[in-house]
């Protein structure tokens, strides 16, 4: 169907586009989890923010396994990379990601405070924890990850757990959690009333100034704190993927070579700086949907910002860069991606179709009245 060189630049796109679907989504929900002990005050206000997300926080991790299946099959030395070196770090995900499910599920069903407060607090991690650890993940991505190849391609991690948590990690890890924050925030504008949306738009109109802060402080350590990589010679981009064929360097500046190269690309940290601004001003303004929308371009812009800083790095080695995995030979071979391609070209549209009836469907505004009317039906 396509080419080999064209297939691997292609499901680059795809996962992205998928991380993307998973941050506006799942970024939403994960953000009303963690605003949940923050904003509400009582118990009924608890029931509205999570009832407004009810519909729907099923449906968007259906984003976030399509990426870890994509990264799976798409790129399989960077998942066998990765769960090498972030193993600790995923588990801990995956059991914060537990609380939310029967959180949702169990709060409601016996009214003793006690037992509605645990899993508030259930609920509270599993909105808190993933943003974290996902920022944290990323950040030692940019500053490349300790591990090594032998010559039959099985990857050895040679950090530990405590070595991810370095300052520009963290750093990072908190600028996501901002930002997974003000989608919440904007997410609780638009779908509730009266106080709950007065609350959330004050977190709005706090978060996206600390946001704005953040991804500048990330980008100037970046700039001049951080070495990037570059590939100073490679194979056939249409020949076999293996990382053990090409060679590559550390270099300084290297994560800021593709925006001189291609001017147009300074979009994408344009938009992550910009567009939280316009957060804060629809937000002061009373423009709720409007607010959501700009959050949204935001998690866009910085998720380019990124992939655009590191291309066609996906997970360089720290200790030996010509190891690096890259969009060009952590891939899976040319079937796989052409038959992946297929079903992508069939069942992302549909999953598309079908989230966007639901969001049409569940349209409207969740408040005391919605609660009172649904009150032992709804979570």
């Amino acid at each position: 169907m396509f080419d080999y060189e064209t297939l691997k630049l292609l499901w680059w796109l795809l996962i992205g586009i998928l991380l993307i679907g998973f941050v506006i989504t799942d970024g939403f929900d994960m953000g009303v989890g963690a605003l949940l002990p923050i904003i509400a005050k009582t118990d009924q206000e608890r029931r509205i923010m999570i009832n407004s997300i009810a519909p729907h926080w099923e449906g968007n991790q259906v984003w976030l396994v399509l990426g870890a299946g994509a990264i799976f099959a798409a790129w399989p030395a960077v998942y066998a990379t990765a769960f090498s070196g972030f193993y600790v770090a995923m588990m801990l995900t995956l059991f914060a990601l537990f609380f939310r499910p029967v959180g949702f599920d169990y709060r409601s069903k016996i009214s003793d405070p006690r037992w509605r407060n645990g899993w508030d607090w259930g609920i509270f991690i599993g909105g808190v924890v993933p943003p974290i650890i996902f920022g944290v993940a990323f950040g030692n991505l940019l500053q490349g990850v300790p591990f090594v190849f032998d010559e039959y391609l099985r990857s050895s991690y040679q950090g530990s757990f405590f070595d991810l948590l370095n300052p520009f990690a963290l750093l990072v890890g908190l600028f996501s959690l901002s930002l997974f924050v003000l989608q919440g925030s904007t997410w609780l504008q638009m779908k509730t009333d009266g106080i709950i949306q007065q609350r959330a738009r004050w977190v709005s109109l706090i978060c996206a100034p600390v946001s704005i802060a953040l991804f500048a402080l990330a980008g100037l350590w970046i700039t001049y704190g951080i070495d990037g990589y570059v590939i100073t010679s490679i194979g056939d981009l249409n020949g076999p993927a293996n990382p053990l064929l090409k060679s590559a360097q550390l270099q300084s500046g290297a994560w800021l070579a593709n925006y001189e190269k291609y001017p147009l690309t300074i979009i994408a940290p344009a938009i992550g700086l910009s567009f939280p601004v316009l957060v804060w001003i629809a937000s002061k303004l009373d423009r709720n949907a409007s607010a959501f929308l700009f959050s949204s371009i935001t998690q866009v812009g910085v998720l380019m910002t990124f992939a655009l800083s590191m291309f066609p790095f996906i997970m360089p080695s720290s200790i030996d860069p010509n190891v690096s995995l890259t969009v060009w030979d952590a891939v899976s071979s040319e079937k796989t991606l052409n038959i992946m391609t297929i079903a992508a070209a069939i069942f992302i549209p549909i999953i598309l179709l079908y989230t966007s009836w639901c969001y049409f469907k569940m349209f409207g505004r969740i408040g005391k009245e919605f609660m009172a009317k649904y009150k032992h039906s709804a979570y």
